[in-house]
């Protein structure tokens, strides 16, 4: 078996079928880049997890005139209430459980509000008596809300507790479901990519099936006669899968590091790192895909 011969073959067969080969590598590139999108996904999320549960804070919201809460009964908070519920947070029930407590006053919430939502139109319509006092207190151990939660939901001049980690699990669950519906059209393009890279083969061998037939008549062996085949196909996917893998870097790069990054300076997001940790992954899947299509096509057709 003579590799010149071989890549010979390959090169011949790439020319022939210029578009259909062009073809494989746009869906194979589709295809990949949303296996990618969806390993990243969730990578930030796994990211995301790791950073913010740790910081994530229980609020305490304190009563105000608008409070429904059968603690308040529409009257604000007292100062005789406001003592209680901090020797509460400092009692030895809650010792175990609490990191440290801090109090933000509406003028403290208010001033966070605008730092948070300044491009926002909310901004206008807002009013730091809206905005409730409260206790931020943040865990030792996350997952031990129910217990604070417990201990200070019936305390008079308590209007709410509220575990801060649910609000952003809607977020988590948000980038989830994108992940999915990545996940979903990457298998779909991934069937399509299987078939179509087996179309490709498939005309190739049709137009070269004089060659492989004197070939075989001459002794030549199974691999001589299918790899010049097979490598038009692990070629064509391995393109699709370097431009997929460099649309995830351009796509962190200039997204994510330098746009989302940037703007959002306390959230961990990842870096174009983590596409190296996918990108071989990628490849590799475009040429396990690639071979198998091209095996089975060629058995079926070349009857080799």
């Amino acid at each position: 078996m003579k590799l010149g011969f071989i890549l010979r073959e390959a090169a011949k067969g790439l020319r022939q079928n210029v578009v259909m080969v062009v073809s494989v590598v746009l869906v194979t590139f589709v295809s990949l880049t949303f296996v990618g999108a969806s390993a990243l996904l969730q990578l930030q999320i796994n990211q995301m997890k790791g950073y913010w549960y740790d910081r994530m804070e229980v609020a305490v919201y304190l009563c105000d005139d608008s409070s429904s809460s059968t603690n308040c009964a529409g009257k604000e908070v007292t100062d005789a209430q406001r003592q209680n519920i901090e020797k509460v947070l400092k009692s030895e029930q809650l010792a175990p459980y609490i990191k440290e407590y801090a109090y933000e006053s509406k003028d403290q919430a208010y001033k966070n509000f605008l730092d948070q939502y300044k491009n926002s139109s909310l901004v206008d319509q807002i009013t730091p008596e809206q905005l409730p006092e409260s206790y931020r207190a943040a865990l030792v151990d996350p997952e031990k809300y129910p217990v604070i939660n417990e201990a200070l939901s019936t305390v008079d001049g308590v209007d709410s507790v509220v575990d801060q980690r649910e609000l952003l699990e809607k977020v988590f669950q948000l980038v989830r479901v994108a992940s999915a519906a990545a996940a979903v059209v990457a298998i779909v393009m991934i069937v399509c990519a299987v078939l179509l890279t087996g179309t490709t083969i498939q005309l190739s061998a049709m137009h070269r099936r004089l060659e492989t037939t004197i070939m075989r008549l001459v002794g030549a062996s199974k691999a001589t006669i299918q790899l010049p085949f097979i490598i038009e196909g692990v070629i064509a996917s391995l393109i699709g899968g370097v431009l997929a893998s460099g649309t995830l870097w351009l796509l962190l790069k200039f997204l994510v590091e330098d746009k989302l990054a940037s703007e959002n300076v306390g959230v961990a997001f990842i870096s174009t790192n983590e596409v190296w940790l996918v990108a071989p992954g990628l490849l590799i899947i475009g040429i396990v895909l690639a071979t198998i299509s091209s095996v089975v096509t060629l058995k079926r057709y070349l009857k080799v």
